[in-house]
């Protein structure tokens, strides 16, 4: 990766955050987003509903609204969370997996999650540089604003941070996850990096390529069965690895230069 030299640190340490897309068209709004109308007013009542039936027992009850919502959206609960990864193998696997958008261009987000962090509030700022560190936990936004409405109110204009998910189970980790959020549910993440070209950039899938670096992927172990540990990812990868390849339309059959051509 370009520019992941860290010469304070003596290491390659990239400070992007990728996010594969299967189709390059697609925008990045939140699933709250895609509810539809009257979407911001929903988001507390989705929460609450999250928490108060999703508790068994003692689990749980204490459990802060962040937590919660990290949750949620790790179990496909609408919210204004947008999924990320430090790894790019990982954001290509999710650019490439889906067989029924192999005829359309994928592409990978990629965000500097640290140069992003000059834009968020002093509070915010200022606790990420006494603790050194590059990205937020959960824990520290339950320290620092304990909920969303204290998060939203730290400033008259959207920002973004990213933040890492407790690791509450393999696939979180696997997926080596983080998170981002806007400090209002009606903002899209594309249209505040629009105003910040600095702070990103898009990588290209062409879908004539998207079987080679699919078939690259699986040879590197990237695949459901490892990122989504279990008999639901295991079954996933069995499916795409035994099925047929990935075909493209005749316009588009132009093989890599230096590499074989793909069989449809």
């Amino acid at each position: 990766m370009r520019d992941s030299w860290q010469p304070e640190l003596g290491r390659f340490r990239s400070s992007l955050a990728f996010r594969g897309v299967s189709d390059a068209e697609h925008d990045l709004k939140t699933s709250l987003m895609r509810l539809g109308a009257p979407y911001p007013q929903l988001e507390g009542h989705l929460i609450r509903n999250f928490q108060k039936y999703g508790t068994l027992g003692d689990v749980g009850l204490d459990y802060s609204e962040w937590k919660w919502l990290t949750i949620g959206q790790h179990h496909r609960l609408p919210t204004r969370l947008l999924d990320w990864t430090y790894s790019p193998l990982v954001a290509l696997h999710f650019a490439t997996a889906d067989r029924a958008k192999c005829e359309r261009d994928g592409v990978v987000w990629c965000v500097d999650y640290v140069r992003s962090h000059k834009h968020i509030p002093a509070l915010l700022r200022d606790a990420l540089e006494e603790v050194g560190a590059y990205t937020f936990t959960v824990g520290m936004l339950e320290d620092l604003v304990g909920s969303l409405d204290r998060f939203d109110a730290l400033s008259g204009e959207p920002f973004a941070i990213f933040f890492e998910p407790p690791s509450v189970d393999a696939r979180i980790i696997n997926q080596y996850a983080m998170f981002s959020v806007l400090s209002s549910p009606s903002e899209t993440l594309d249209g505040w990096l629009a105003q910040r070209p600095e702070l990103y950039r898009r990588v290209r899938i062409p879908a004539r390529i998207k079987g080679e670096v699919r078939d690259k992927l699986d040879q590197a172990n990237v695949t459901e069965r490892v990122l989504f540990p279990g008999l639901d990812g295991l079954a996933a990868w069995l499916q795409r690895h035994y099925g047929p390849p990935y075909t493209v339309s005749a316009a588009d059959e132009e093989p890599n230069e230096g590499t074989p051509p793909l069989r449809g």
